[in-house]
């Protein structure tokens, strides 16, 4: 999007410029799934310690963006930068082991395991020359890892099906922390949770922004999460960023306007069509 391109609500929002302190840029990106077009030259970038948060509604690309980003699925068109190189991922595993990490809604939890052989999945300890599971050694780790970021789980060698689902999310996000991810993406990391539990992931996300350390970006829908947790808000509208601003210089009643106008506007096609 070129600078002072207007937005789907006329109003004008600068593009974002790269600085020397991006740990990540999206440039030019595009996703096509058959006639389907989920993002169409879209640009974006995240400074390092910074929290960035993503609106849009159902079916606007941000999940496709968050897949892209780490690696489950390549771009058409476009390119991407991780710390000024060329980042071009070809799984997600690649993207791990190049820092980016990523917490989805299903949080990738196994019920009936352990919280600490949860916090080592696919990255058990082995004790060598006999390959038997290290289980000490990882649940002291996992014991330290929680507490460095604060989350309070009393027992680790409990299954986690029995925690709460604060306590799962924080779980896995503590998991992505420990794995020494230079980038978090959170899918929807308050989804279905009750006042206690989301501020606890709140919480735990501003320890690890106060430490500066990762940048994040998380998708999320309501604005006064944004604006309690991010340094920066992007919305996405029909596959491109339409709105990129500090969350201090939105509000709650700006967000919803614009979202609201998309509704209208969306509402008059149909009727239109329907003639």
């Amino acid at each position: 999007m070129p600078p002072d391109a207007p937005n789907t609500a006329g109003e004008h929002v600068v593009a974002p410029q790269s600085a020397a302190d991006d740990v990540l840029r999206v440039e030019h990106i595009a996703k096509r799934f058959g006639p389907v077009v989920a993002l169409r030259d879209l640009n974006l970038h995240v400074r390092k310690g910074e929290v960035l948060g993503l609106l849009g509604d159902n079916g606007a690309g941000k999940s496709t963006l968050m897949k892209i980003i780490c690696g489950f699925q390549r771009p058409d068109e476009g390119q991407m930068f991780l710390h000024g190189e060329s980042y071009e991922p070809h799984s997600v595993d690649s993207a791990r082991k190049l820092g980016i990490d990523a917490v989805y809604q299903d949080l990738a939890l196994i019920d009936e395991l352990s919280v600490f052989h949860n916090m080592f999945l696919n990255r058990e300890r082995v004790q060598s020359p006999v390959p038997f599971l290290a289980n000490r050694i990882m649940r002291k780790e996992a014991r330290e890892a929680l507490d460095d970021i604060g989350v309070n789980i009393p027992r680790l060698n409990v299954p986690v099906a029995r925690l709460s689902g604060g306590q799962r999310q924080a779980i896995a996000v503590a998991r992505t922390v420990h794995s020494e991810a230079d980038i978090l993406l959170l899918d929807e990391p308050l989804a279905a949770m009750g006042a206690k539990e989301g501020a606890l992931i709140l919480d735990l996300i501003a320890r690890i922004k106060d430490e500066g350390r990762v940048s994040m970006i998380m998708v999320l829908h309501n604005y006064v999460h944004v604006l309690t947790a991010c340094d920066r808000v992007n919305l996405i509208q029909d596959g491109v960023i339409t709105l990129d601003k500090p969350t201090s210089e939105t509000s709650v009643e700006e967000l919803t306007e614009i979202v609201v106008d998309e509704y209208r506007r969306a509402r008059q096609a149909a009727h239109a069509q329907g003639r």
